[in-house]
């Protein structure tokens, strides 16, 4: 069963959109050639692909404009660098301001691994208005992603089934069933997705960005990562180091972190998330409709998600809320304070019989669109992890992990320990425990670290800023809720950001955001 919870901005983007409603594949044409002298083709954008999640084309930008679309040929294998080559989507909205102010291109990865930038994009674009003064903004779809060279597995009524499944298992039987499963998804990786499968790390996606700076003329990549665009970018640093311009690593992945101690830190994080949301609900002048104390609110959900294993209740017909597809909804939830109040009615919902709301966060969290149709994220998140990850752990040993897993989460500790058995029997060997981001040389980077982020606990910051090397890394401090900062809207990190990318201008070492 894959780990969701590293899925990331793809996810959020269509969350509010779901719940408001409910209340280039590979070619073997171009080889050889000076693939940095090419030429992109801009053009409006089309409306997503399945593997992007679908919808509609981007709307115009504020003011005029319109994001345009591009393809840019990049090698299958780079180590053979002459050979077959992939189509990369990119996106791009030109800057707003005057042509003599423009810094360049601002390139942006959302995190995942396996969010379309192409889709994401444009739904934060108002996020990022400051920015476009200067820069550019500039988005991709990664190797293995939406409509670059996809990596596809099962089919949307195979998934349905996937998603369904009992992630958590408790007895032998309910274990073989779970491994058995995975072996199915990933043997169907494989043949349907053999040929890119062995080039998706993440050290391919860094050398794809060098390639894309030098295509769109600039001298150094201006970068703005998020979640594991934060390790995108620190490989980035670590290949590249004279070519990093003004770059911000924000909700930072622990680069020293093997997939074992990952998952742990996530089990802290989402309960420490949890609790939050539990003494958050139970502190307002209102009552609390789901417990009366914050100790209570988390028993009540244990008890349903106990409750739902032995017996599922209505979700989205004909699909049944199972604990599975409940605790997938609560934490998706749980990246961001402003779906807290999402998470309290399809509690309320659920006590009362009724799994939708639950069930539209868990399908949101899986890339599942209202018309049953699937992006790649899944697909796409376990190829990458699995050609990253070089650990491959037992039945056996997850269950020997199981009590510090539970003495970190009893609520979601089953359930990130199990994820460990995604790459179990992958076709592709990982490629190291844990990423090299060592980056003597090179410019400064923003590192930016949420107090209260779940997904990527606040201690990976300063993890980045010591791995990242002596006298490279700045650090920000913000002292919220949810995954990520800069998007938290907080004037202080905002303005700091911004001006460090606009102006080049570093916060202060320590600089605290609250």
């Amino acid at each position: 069963m894959a780990n969701p919870f590293r899925l990331r901005a793809a996810a959020l983007t269509t969350t509010a959109v779901l719940l408001s409603a409910a209340l280039a594949g590979c070619g073997d044409g171009a080889k050889g050639g000076d693939l940095a002298a090419q030429q992109l083709d801009w053009k409006d954008c089309p409306a997503p692909s399945e593997a992007e999640g679908s919808g509609s084309a981007p709307s115009p930008l504020p003011g005029g404009g319109s994001w345009q679309c591009a393809t840019m040929k990049a090698p299958l294998d780079w180590g053979n660098p002459k050979g077959d080559t992939i189509g990369i989507a990119l996106i791009r909205a030109r800057a707003s301001g005057p042509a003599s102010k423009r810094i360049g291109s601002l390139v942006f990865n959302f995190g995942g691994p396996g969010g379309s930038g192409v889709s994401t994009l444009p739904a934060f674009g108002e996020d990022y208005a400051a920015l476009r003064t200067r820069y550019d903004l500039v988005s991709f779809d990664p190797r293995g992603v939406g409509r670059s060279a996809p990596v596809t597995c099962e089919s949307d009524s195979q998934l349905d089934v996937y998603f369904q499944q009992d992630a958590t298992p408790d007895n032998g039987a309910e274990r073989t069933q779970l491994l058995n499963r995975t072996k199915q998804f990933n043997a169907a990786c494989e043949k349907n997705s053999k040929k890119i499968l062995p080039h998706v790390a993440t050290t391919d996606a860094a050398r794809d960005m060098d390639l894309m700076r030098q295509v769109l003329g600039d001298a150094k990549l201006h970068y703005f990562g998020i979640s594991y665009g934060t390790q995108l970018g620190g490989v980035y640093a670590h290949l590249f180091p004279k070519n990093v311009g003004r770059a911000v690593l924000d909700a930072v992945v622990d680069p020293t972190q093997d997939p074992e101690q990952s998952s742990l830190g996530q089990a802290r994080g989402f309960q420490l998330a949890l609790d939050n949301f539990a003494d958050d609900c139970t502190s307002k002048s209102t009552e609390c409709p789901i417990g009366a104390t914050p100790q209570d609110v988390k028993n009540r959900i244990a008890k349903l998600l106990n409750d739902l294993e032995k017996k599922p209740i209505p979700g989205i017909a004909p699909r049944q809320l199972t604990q599975t597809a409940a605790t997938n909804g609560i934490a998706q939830s749980l990246y961001s304070k402003d779906f807290w109040e999402y998470l309290t009615e399809g509690l309320e919902q659920a006590y009362a019989g009724d799994g939708k709301i639950l069930m539209l966060l868990s399908d949101s969290m899986n890339g599942r669109s209202e018309n049953g149709e699937y992006s790649n994220i899944t697909a796409a998140n376990i190829a990458i992890n699995c050609a990253d990850e070089k650990p491959r752990y037992t039945v056996d040993y997850v269950q020997r992990k199981l009590p510090e897993f539970r003495a970190a989460s009893p609520l979601f500790g089953d359930y990130l320990a199990w994820g460990m058995v995604s790459c179990t029997n992958w076709p592709v060997a990982g490629a190291a425990d844990h990423p090299d981001v060592s980056a003597p040389g090179s410019a400064p980077i923003l590192v930016v670290g949420n107090t209260g982020d779940p997904a990527t606990p606040y201690e990976g910051a300063k993890k980045m800023v010591d791995a990242l090397g002596k006298g490279v890394a700045v650090e920000l401090t913000y002292k919220g809720q949810g995954h990520g900062a800069y998007d938290s809207k907080d004037r202080c990190v905002q303005s700091a950001v911004n001006a460090y990318l606009l102006d080049g201008q570093e916060p202060k070492a320590g600089t605290v955001c609250s």
